[in-house]
C-alpha cells in the first residue's frame, strides 16, 4: 500500500527541446543587394548630410528621413553604421579613381588634375572622411590602399610628362610633385572656405607658370 507521503512518479515530458545542430550558428540576417536603387539612395542621403552638417550628424534615422524611407531599411542594406560609412567611402573612392583615369588621359593631364584637386565638394568630403577615420578604425584601415592607388596613377603620368619637358627628376622627383600639387590644391580650397586668401593669388600664379612650362598654355 502506497504511503500518503509518497509522490507519484513523474511522466517524462513530451515537449521537444530545441537543440542547436553542431556547427550551426544563428541565421545571418539578409542584406539588401549592392546594386539596389534604394541602397544608392541611402548613400546619396548620407553623403549630403555629411557635406552639410558633418559626419557626426549621420545617423540611421536621419539618413532614412533624408532618403524618404523607413529607418529599418537602412539596417536592411547596412548591418552597422560602419558598413554604411565604408560603402560611402568605397563608392566615392572608386568614382574618383575613374575620374582621375579620365583626367590623366586628357590632352593636358596635369592641368586637368590640378583643376580636379581644387574641387570644393571633393575636398570637403575627403576632410569629413579623414575626420571620421580618427574615430572609426574600419575607415582608417581602408584609406591607405586607395590613397596609394591615386598617387601611383599621378606619379606615372607626371614621370612621363616631366621627362618630355626636360625637367630633372632628381631636382623635382615626380612623387614630390604629386604630393605638393594635391596638398597645395586642397589647402587652398580649405583656406578659401574659411575666408583665408592671403597668398592664394601668388600661389596660383606660380602654379600656372609651372603648368605652362610642363604642358603649355591652357
Amino acid at each position: 500500500m502506497r504511503s500518503s507521503k509518497e509522490t507519484p512518479a513523474r511522466r517524462p515530458s513530451t515537449r521537444r527541446v530545441a537543440r542547436a545542430r553542431p556547427g550551426s550558428g544563428a541565421p545571418r540576417r539578409r542584406i539588401g543587394a549592392e546594386s539596389s536603387a534604394t541602397r544608392a539612395l541611402l548613400l546619396d542621403a548620407a553623403e549630403r548630410i555629411m557635406l552639410e552638417d558633418g559626419y557626426a550628424a549621420v545617423s540611421s534615422r536621419r539618413v532614412a528621413a533624408a532618403a524618404g524611407v523607413k529607418p529599418a531599411l537602412v539596417h536592411y542594406y547596412f548591418r552597422t553604421m560602419d558598413d554604411l560609412f565604408l560603402a560611402l567611402f568605397r563608392r566615392g573612392a572608386e568614382k574618383n579613381l575613374e575620374r582621375q583615369a579620365h583626367v590623366l588621359a586628357a590632352e593636358q593631364p596635369v592641368r586637368a588634375l590640378w583643376a580636379q584637386s581644387r574641387e570644393p565638394a571633393d575636398t570637403a568630403l575627403m576632410m569629413e572622411l579623414a575626420a571620421l577615420a580618427n574615430h572609426r578604425k574600419a575607415i582608417r584601415a581602408e584609406i591607405p590602399s586607395y590613397g596609394d592607388r591615386f598617387r601611383r596613377m599621378q606619379v606615372d603620368a607626371l614621370s612621363s610628362l616631366m621627362e618630355r619637358a626636360g625637367i630633372d627628376a632628381e631636382a623635382c622627383p615626380p612623387i614630390v610633385a604629386s604630393v605638393l600639387m594635391t596638398s597645395v590644391a586642397q589647402m587652398l580650397v580649405m583656406e578659401a572656405a574659411l575666408g583665408i586668401t592671403t597668398g592664394h593669388a601668388e600661389t596660383l600664379a606660380f602654379v600656372e607658370r609651372s603648368l605652362r612650362r610642363l604642358e603649355g598654355a591652357d
